[in-house]
């Protein structure tokens, strides 16, 4: 008889700390105003976050050493261009399909996460980023109570 083994979910716990961005911003330019701001070193990953095989979402990063934090800079959603057989005056006309990685925050265009011990330093964080002009709003979000938390986890 085959021994089987489960860990529970409480036996992993990942602290992070999770910022809302809302900005009209493409993506790299919203790592570029980060790292001016903020003195932050960001870069694109090599590789995008595949949700599903057609699903992905780029990610920039950074590990800040001197503070012992990993930075992940993500955009909150994907579009996926779909091929449609459609008749009519639109027919020639691409259809796309957004997917968010947070589907309970649809409004919330960028996600900066941050994994470190501490969890005092988001409000400093949260000041700087407000301060860069292209930026509307910024808020810490409660990672406890998220339902697509497994997202996070990359």
């Amino acid at each position: 008889m085959a021994t089987v083994h489960k860990i529970s979910g409480d036996f992993y716990e990942d602290s992070f700390a999770l910022i809302a961005l809302h900005s009209s911003m493409e993506d790299y330019a919203m790592a570029y105003a980060i790292n001016l701001s903020l003195n932050f070193n960001f870069r694109r990953a090599k590789e995008d976050l595949d949700i599903s095989k057609n699903i992905s979402f780029p990610i920039f990063e950074w590990k800040d050493e001197e503070n012992d934090r990993y930075y992940t800079l993500i955009g909150n959603s994907s579009s996926k261009e779909e091929s449609q057989d459609q008749n009519g005056l639109f027919k020639f006309e691409p259809s796309f399909t957004k997917y968010h990685l947070i589907p309970e925050y649809k409004e919330v265009d960028y996600l900066l996460k941050i994994e470190q011990d501490d969890v005092d330093v988001e409000e400093g964080i949260i000041e700087s980023i407000l301060s860069i002009p292209r930026i509307i709003t910024a808020y810490i979000l409660d990672t406890e109570n998220l339902k697509s938390k497994n997202n996070l986890i990359f």
